[in-house]
């Protein structure tokens, strides 16, 4: 399963980079408002850094204003990914960016219908938000077994990209299910290293090693 961070901060997406574990960004207005910045020169700056597929949002809600904007913001970089909403205008938008080779992510994906419309219209991803599902009062990793079902059953290419993760269950989950992808703040990916029982091997480690008076 790839992950990728969802977070406009340089910093922790360089820190992730760094260990070998990310291989993608996903971005939205909310995440780039909280940096303060320039939405175009902090997506340029993450595709400097990720060799991978970072998603850049549009904000128009019509067809033609969606293109307007894939066309400035799929210029920053070969590897940016437009991210549209799972909306009629939406899906015409993604066929038409798809059809010329431009990655496209479908999101707030809330059904296994929405998510075999994203397909039928060719989307590179689609984002089922698994933790607002659940807010909602649903089991939001059952959304996803749904997807990964029936995206086998047509043999559809679009990965699954599981979004609004909240937790190491989550993930844990999603891999099992299969899914392509899962997209995390940085602080979730990061707690998935921890565990009592490596901790106290650590600290067992050192305290015998330091009896021995080495030191390497």
């Amino acid at each position: 399963m790839k992950f990728f961070a969802d977070t406009a901060d340089l910093d922790d997406i360089k820190d992730l980079a760094a260990t070998g574990l990310l291989d993608g960004v996903t971005t939205n207005p909310s995440l780039v408002a909280k940096s303060g910045r320039d939405f175009k020169e902090v997506v340029r700056e993450i595709c400097g850094v990720v060799s991978g597929p970072v998603s850049a949002e549009v904000v128009a809600l019509d067809h033609d204003g969606m293109m307007r904007e894939a066309e400035v913001l799929r210029k920053i970089a070969d590897n940016v990914t437009i991210k549209v909403p799972l909306t009629p205008d939406g899906l015409k938008t993604c066929k038409k960016l798809t059809a010329d080779g431009t990655m496209v992510n479908v999101t707030l994906c809330f059904s296994a219908n929405q998510a075999l419309l994203a397909a039928k219209a060719g989307a590179t991803f689609v984002s089922p938000f698994v933790g607002r599902h659940d807010d909602n009062g649903f089991d939001g990793m059952d959304l996803i077994d749904d997807i990964r079902l029936i995206y086998d059953n047509y043999a559809f290419e679009t990965q699954i990209l599981v979004a609004s993760v909240r937790s190491p269950i989550h993930v844990l989950r999603a891999a099992k299910i299969g899914a392509d992808v899962m997209t995390a703040p940085p602080a979730i990916i990061m707690g998935l290293f921890k565990h009592v029982l490596t901790d106290k091997g650590i600290e067992g480690f050192l305290a015998d090693w330091k009896k021995t008076g080495q030191s390497i």
